[in-house]
């Protein structure tokens, strides 16, 4: 069986926990920490990086940084997983579902501006598949409104927004003015379960820090800035451990060489599918670079898409579908007055399908899944 994922490491993790053993400083915020949050701030321009135990706690920090409140109003894709809306539920933010774009799962820019309402405080893009969304009309229309942009940039890590006006490359989870990453294990950089908040813009960089920190000014403390500490806001606990830390700076070490490969698959795919005229590939926008953290297909229906995964598990190859629409989820339905027509989101629910793609995947396997594909459609 050839599975959708296999999480890689590159040898050595191994060392790198052993050395936190030795170090007797397990618990977070230690050497391999600041190691992983300084690669990441000087790599991508990040004005702050925090690790956080998972992509969806970086969120719920995004959430208390921006004070979403109950009666605010978040906009958020509908075609995301679900942390993406509860970060601000758990605030008790009313979520407004927008719809993706024709082509790209991504939300459609074109429909934001007539979604806000007196109420809203922030709008969520997220970056599917590690593409970019139109981050210069979305940032634009945040401008305009006074609004927090908060990316998404789970699957984003190492892709890029080339804006049309200034053709400046910026990385993706740079743009807004909070973002969050993640590390699980299906991501392109992983340590099981881990995450990272980035903050943008200066007026949140402190406060962060208290939020990370459980709501003390305990790192404060230890830069001695302040002669003592104590509970001063609201917060958790959201540091990972040092072994957690220490798992993805060897990741991270090698982020260069796990890219290429995957971009090498991901380009073998397309060459090999993109002839099939009854499914879509991915669509990459000029404004967007490609990190090849998925490769996807649209199928013409959701009875095609079940045939296929079955037709591809009967010859040993795990496809799976992604997310379900979060607008007709039962969390939503239960609580809305109204539901809103969103028809792209429910398509790509109903017809998108995900391909294995991972660092040990050979092209041998990709050329085999690619052929069985092209079997299907010809019978």
């Amino acid at each position: 069986m050839i599975p959708f994922n296999k999480p890689f490491c590159t040898g050595k993790e191994l060392i790198y926990i052993e050395d936190v053993i030795k170090s007797q400083k397990i618990s977070g915020n230690g050497g391999f920490t600041h190691a992983c949050q300084h690669f990441l701030e000087e790599k991508y321009g990040i004005k702050k990086c925090l690790l956080t135990t998972s992509c969806t706690d970086a969120l719920e920090m995004c959430a208390m940084l921006a004070n979403i409140k109950k009666g605010d109003e978040v906009i958020v894709p509908s075609y995301t997983f679900v942390s993406t809306a509860l970060a601000f539920v758990r605030q008790g933010a009313k979520i407004i579902y927008a719809d993706s774009q024709k082509g790209n799962p991504n939300i459609d820019a074109a429909t934001i501006e007539n979604l806000i309402t007196e109420k809203t405080r922030a709008i969520a893009p997220v970056h599917y598949a590690g593409v970019a969304c139109d981050m210069d009309a979305i940032m634009k229309i945040a401008d305009k409104y006074d609004l927090v942009v908060i990316e998404d940039a789970a699957q984003s890590i190492d892709s890029y927004y080339v804006s049309p006006k200034t053709q400046k490359a910026k990385a993706l989870g740079t743009i807004g003015h909070l973002s969050a990453f993640s590390f699980h294990e299906t991501k392109n950089i992983q340590c099981g379960e881990g995450g990272m908040l980035a903050i943008n813009d200066d007026r949140f960089v402190r406060r962060s820090e208290i939020i990370w920190e459980k709501g003390t000014n305990r790192a404060e403390f230890f830069r001695g800035e302040v002669n003592k500490y104590g509970w001063v806001d609201t917060g958790s606990s959201f540091l990972p451990s040092e072994y957690t830390a220490a798992f993805l700076y060897a990741q991270l070490q090698n982020l260069n060489e796990i890219q290429q490969k995957r971009i090498n698959l991901w380009n073998y795919y397309y060459e090999g599918l993109k002839d099939i005229a009854k499914i879509e590939l991915p669509f990459i926008p000029d404004y967007a670079t490609n990190n090849a953290h998925m490769f996807y297909i649209v199928c013409q229906s959701l009875s095609v898409r079940t045939e296929l995964i079955h037709y591809l598990k009967e010859h040993g190859i795990q496809a799976v579908f992604h997310y379900l629409s979060l607008h007709k989820s039962e969390f939503n339905t239960k609580r809305a007055t109204e539901i809103a027509d969103l028809p792209m989101a429910d398509t790509y629910a109903d017809c998108l399908l995900r391909l294995p793609l991972f660092v040990d995947l050979e092209k041998d396997d990709v050329c085999k899944i690619v052929e069985i594909i092209h079997d299907f459609f010809q019978n």
